[in-house]
């Protein structure tokens, strides 16, 4: 199966879009994982943290989201635990979303390409996300290895960060930028679109653009979109609406901060922190089914 067909075929079976991100911050942590405070145990704690999280809503979601860069905060340990993660979202049926950034030329993307990218490949990513401003000859070592290995990609279009509009909303010959490269990524996934009308390449739009999204959902019709912003950085199921079909598809929305640390949150300070996360999962994908309306 294609990465697309693994997709659609986990958003069907539980019924949501939602994704929830991977974000460990140590001073978020609960109280009952922080238990010493050099890199090695920092490294445990954020293990420990994400495959409880997973061992949660792993009957609730499609899919994972960790996000690099707080396991490369602690070095190499952090990088093991970040295997260890990925290795146990796929152990519990979910697709691991690698949040990476990566973006280089050459034989420096094809070397990130097969480290990150399929169930062969070091890291055992279903998919990562990816820059596209180096050019074409940036994201083609990306596309053949997702081609190769039946896996994914998110390429950045429009982030849902407040500066992303210096650089993604500038004018180039009439058009903002980021509609050139939505027009450009959208000929990518045309060449391996498949029975699901999506293609393994993905773009990031963020929720926190909604008049954008909407836009972008109409140059980009083949394109599975991964969707950031909904929840603490203030974009709501209304906002997010746009990016679905007919069928409730075509996009994966991701939550982090209001989901994982769910037991800061006060109307969940009663419950332990994994029924906290629980909780918080189950209102989030209560607020997606008003506008993905699957199956």
């Amino acid at each position: 199966m294609t990465f697309a067909q693994r997709l659609v075929e986990r958003i069907t079976r539980v019924r949501t879009p939602l994704v929830v991100g991977l974000d460990p911050r140590w001073k978020s942590l609960p109280d009952s994982l922080r238990d010493g405070t050099d890199l090695a145990s920092q490294a445990i704690a954020y293990q420990r943290f994400c495959c409880e999280i997973i061992d949660v809503v792993a009957p609730l979601v499609p899919a994972v989201k960790p996000q690099v860069a707080f396991f490369e905060q602690l070095g190499w340990q952090g990088m093991k635990a970040l295997g260890g993660v990925i290795d146990h979202a796929r152990s519990k049926g979910l697709l691991a979303i690698v949040d990476a950034k990566r973006g280089d030329i050459g034989s420096t993307a094809e070397g990130y390409a097969s480290a990150w990218l399929g169930a062969d490949s070091p890291w055992r990513g279903d998919a990562l996300t990816v820059s596209p401003y180096l050019g074409d000859d940036a994201l083609e070592p990306f596309a053949k290895v997702c081609h190769e290995t039946d896996s994914g990609l998110f390429v950045l279009v429009k982030t849902s960060n407040p500066g992303s509009g210096a650089l993604q909303d500038r004018r180039a010959e009439g058009r903002p930028i980021c509609h050139h490269v939505a027009e450009w990524v959208e000929k990518l996934a045309q060449r391996d679109s498949d029975a699901t009308g999506y293609g393994s390449i993905g773009a990031v739009v963020g929720a926190t653009y909604p008049e954008q999204l909407a836009e972008l959902r109409t140059l980009m019709p083949h394109i599975m979109f991964l969707v950031p912003g909904f929840g603490s950085q203030g974009g709501t199921a209304a906002d997010v609406a746009p990016a679905f079909d007919e069928r409730g598809l075509g996009a994966i929305v991701n939550s982090s901060r209001a989901i994982i640390f769910a037991h800061q949150r006060p109307e969940f300070a009663e419950l332990d922190w994994q029924r906290a996360v629980e909780s918080a999962t189950r209102e989030a994908i209560e607020q997606l089914a008003t506008v993905a309306k699957i199956g």
